[in-house]
């Protein structure tokens, strides 16, 4: 059993952004001398979350649209301990903060337009992702 792990560190310019990962995951797959297996990618904010789908920027703009019909900026009981960001925190529960993706032949294995992404929906700060690849080495 191989295993690695890596943090990647981002600081977004907007409260809202964002990130495609996908090649800093891929990297650290490629480095990490796992041959077949599996890379948890996990947001380590519940004001985020890390989704895989296309990179279309339209499609980038419907994701925020929709999160916003279902989680508008608004008032919210979060608000009353003096925080402002009970949307970002709902938006975290529909997309979700994390993934597991798979591994083959050392090599991060997408289907032809799957992109791994960041989502930041309460930014301008640094903020982290945990990567963990686990598997297999080489026969």
């Amino acid at each position: 059993m191989v295993s690695r792990t890596e943090y990647l560190v981002m600081h977004t310019r907007t409260p809202r952004e964002f990130v495609n990962l996908t090649e800093r995951v891929r990297a650290v797959v490629r480095q990490s001398g796992v041959a077949e297996g599996f890379v948890l990618v996990s947001s380590m904010h519940i004001t985020s979350a890390v989704y895989v789908n296309d990179a279309e920027s339209g499609l980038l703009r419907d994701i925020e649209a929709w999160a916003d019909r279902l989680a508008p900026p608004g008032d919210y009981q979060h608000h009353r301990t003096g925080e402002t960001n009970g949307d970002a925190h709902l938006k975290n529960l529909l997309l979700g903060h994390q993934v597991v993706l798979p591994v083959s032949q050392g090599d991060l294995d997408l289907g032809p337009w799957e992109q791994v992404y960041y989502a930041e929906f309460d930014g301008q700060r640094p903020k982290r992702v945990i990567v963990k690849v686990v598997g297999d080495g080489p026969s």
